[in-house]
């Protein structure tokens, strides 16, 4: 396998972020943005009741075509990813990541991580988003591999049925039972809009829509500027 670094299919996406597209000086080391709301995640737990009232919408509260990204996982588990074009439907891309969720939140406090999924199948048979084995790197130390879901368990479904409703957010969700917070912990979840950039059929990726700019994505200074992405995710088919 080549060297992460030298796959042209993900050089050519970072490079969507990173021309014109970075923040200002000193943005990543304060987990700015969206990211602060994660040092809050002990003390939402009193939010879950508005999760629970947002998920008896029947449709989402944004009604844009912007893909839709959940992080969720129980504090003593792994972190699972699900990727939604409408979250009223089911994930078309489900997967439990070789990371603790402890970890990802550490990460993320840094206020800019990036994730890469990468695949070595050799067939072409496939959608990129349709590929089963995947190995993973998060902010560029590879955390394992790990295995696309076919289908969702009962606690993933649950935890997407909750959230059917939410369309950006952080925080504590209800567990589906005693049993599983005492032995996991708290169910974390973090769900954002994110801008989808197909680059090929052997590359995507997925930028963090920031919540305070009205949808953009872009970085720069000045009065009208924004800040770069804080989560990055991409998925990358190594010929």
């Amino acid at each position: 396998m080549p060297p992460l670094a030298d796959a042209p299919a993900l050089i050519s996406l970072l490079r969507h972020t990173t021309d014109g597209r970075r923040g200002k000086s000193g943005s990543h080391g304060h987990g700015t943005g969206f990211f602060k709301m994660f040092k809050l995640l002990p003390m939402l737990s009193s939010g879950c009741k508005m999760v629970a009232l947002l998920g008896r919408h029947n449709r989402p509260l944004l009604t844009d075509r912007a893909t839709t990204i959940t992080l969720f996982g129980h504090r003593k588990g792994r972190l699972l990813l699900a990727i939604q074009e409408d979250t009223r439907s089911p994930p078309i891309f489900l997967i439990e990541l070789p990371m603790q969720t402890t970890f990802f939140h550490k990460e993320m406090s840094s206020g800019l991580v990036k994730l890469v999924l990468e695949s070595e199948t050799r067939t072409h048979k496939r959608k990129l988003v349709e590929e089963f084995v995947w190995a993973v790197y998060c902010n560029g130390r590879k955390s394992g591999y790990s295995i696309r879901r076919k289908e969702q368990s009962d606690s993933e479904r649950y935890v997407l049925q909750l959230l059917r409703g939410v369309s950006m957010g952080a925080g504590v969700l209800p567990c589906a039972s005693e049993k599983d917070a005492a032995l996991d912990g708290e169910l974390t979840y973090m769900r954002a809009r994110f801008e989808r950039v197909v680059g090929s059929k052997d590359s995507e990726a997925f930028y963090m829509i920031n919540p305070n700019d009205g949808g953009g994505t872009a970085g720069g200074t000045g009065a009208n500027s924004v800040e770069a992405p804080e989560l990055s995710i991409f998925l990358v088919r190594v010929k």
